[in-house]
């Protein structure tokens, strides 16, 4: 079968930029404009993201579909075009929701089903493409290469979105998301043009295996009864738990309690996503020049991770008591280099992960996964913004109500750190060496 290449790994790598320059606007702009410029209660935007994210339990079906097909394509640039579709709609929503309360909301949930249909079809076919077409000692590498190219889009997203956001109007909302929208999926057909027909050419007239048509509740019974298999399962649930919430409450927080506008607070976002990136290169940097028991160890990466992600939080909270905004800068610029390293360890851990236990259930292992960061990140932002309502309830200051839910988010992470120390004792000695960092320049190498 035929493999991509390092240029064609990139090219899909942009399709996850694209992919990631939308959502990001969905999850920090968005939702920052419904709880701080309209005034609505956190628990709405809440609900709307929550709803994107229930939908992508669907995404073993989807990646079900592209196998059947037999391509690839239709489905990402189907996707993505749904994603920009979803995305536009939200903007005009949230514009009409200022004016005419229940409609926008009604086009908002529409809206925000198209995004989560549209991130999770385009998503998991440029994965399963990945898997596909990826040689196996590249795999590893290339998925943080694609993972590294995602929060690229949202670290580049957010600030030059901010900068056209201010002065902040309902019409500026809609230009700057719907150019968003266009660029990110012009980019996308860019991206693929090619990738997949080159492969059938060079594949010639070599015979593949017809789609496996095997039940999918047979495969995810087996790939369930797999202890390693459902202990990372409930690591990425409680992890993307902690997660999705911060996502939520970081720029409300910002804007409510010290009064920054919302590009600002957009820029801030991006300066989360900045760190994301800077943690995740820093850790495989350093696995890969220094390496060794400890520096190569992912376990000991993603524990690390999790544990200092719940620091990060725990700054982020105490800051609404200082009351300026230098500290929250520096605590949200941690943060994001801590959910970084956890989550550069934990895409490898899952590359090693999904190749063990029984054979030919590594769609199914993926899927699982997939799924359980889905439901988490859906409950996690509702779970977020509902704890803010309640606690404004009983609490008139909106610092002391939102330091409640960040705190409530670090103990998640340090719940998250416990399971991941133990992911691999649920293993075969013979597998644990697959936890520990593979240099990119080893794998091309075959090593």
């Amino acid at each position: 079968m035929s493999k991509l290449s390092w240029i064609a790994i990139v090219r899909l790598g942009l399709v996850q930029t694209a992919l990631g320059a939308i959502v990001v606007m969905m999850t920090s702009t968005i939702n920052r404009v419904m709880a701080v410029e309209l005034a609505l209660p956190a628990i709405v935007p809440g609900i709307l993201v929550a709803t994107h994210y229930a939908v992508q339990i669907l995404r073993p079906a989807w990646g079900h579909g592209s196998d059947l097909g037999g391509r690839r394509t239709p489905w990402i640039l189907g996707g993505m075009a749904t994603l920009a579709l979803g995305g536009t709609g939200a903007a005009f929503a949230t514009a009409l929701a200022a004016e005419h309360l229940y409609p926008g909301l009604a086009l908002g949930f529409v809206s925000f089903v198209l995004v989560g249909v549209g991130a999770g079809a385009a998503g998991t076919s440029v994965l399963a493409m990945l898997a596909t077409h990826v040689a196996a000692n590249r795999r590893a590498a290339a998925a943080t290469t694609v993972w590294v190219m995602m929060i690229l889009g949202f670290a580049v997203t957010a600030p030059i979105a901010g900068h056209f956001l201010d002065p902040y109007s309902n019409s500026r909302l809609i230009v700057v998301v719907a150019s968003v929208c266009g660029i990110a999926f012009a980019l996308s057909v860019i991206a693929t043009l090619g990738v997949e027909s080159g492969l059938r050419s060079r594949q010639g007239t070599e015979q593949t295996a017809p789609p496996r048509k095997a039940p999918f509740r047979i495969a995810f019974a087996e790939v369930w009864a797999e202890p390693a298999a459902r202990r990372f399962t409930i690591f990425i649930f409680v992890s993307m738990l902690a997660y999705s919430a911060q996502e939520l409450l970081v720029e409300p927080f910002a804007g409510l309690v010290f009064g920054m506008t919302i590009g600002s607070t957009t820029k801030l976002a991006g300066l989360q996503h900045g760190g994301v990136l800077t943690g995740m290169i820093g850790v495989a940097l350093a696995a890969s020049a220094i390496g060794g028991p400890i520096l190569g160890s992912l376990r000991m990466w993603t524990v690390a991770g999790c544990i200092a992600s719940a620091a990060s939080l725990a700054a982020i909270a105490a800051c609404g008591f200082v009351q300026t905004g230098a500290p929250i800068r520096a605590a949200v610029f941690a943060l994001g280099v801590s959910n970084g390293a956890f989550a550069v360890a934990a895409i490898g851990s899952m590359m090693g992960l999904a190749g063990s236990g029984a054979p030919g259930r590594e769609g199914a292992r993926m899927g699982l996964w997939g799924a359980a960061q889905g439901v988490a990140f859906g409950l996690g932002g509702f779970a977020g913004t509902v704890t803010v309502d309640v606690a404004r309830r009983f609490v008139a200051d909106a610092t002391h109500a939102y330091a409640l839910a960040v705190v409530g988010e670090a103990l998640l992470f340090l719940g998250a750190a416990y399971l991941a120390s133990h992911i691999s004792r649920a293993r075969a000695p013979s597998q644990q060496t697959q936890t520990s960092f593979v240099p990119p320049s080893r794998l091309a190498e075959g090593v």
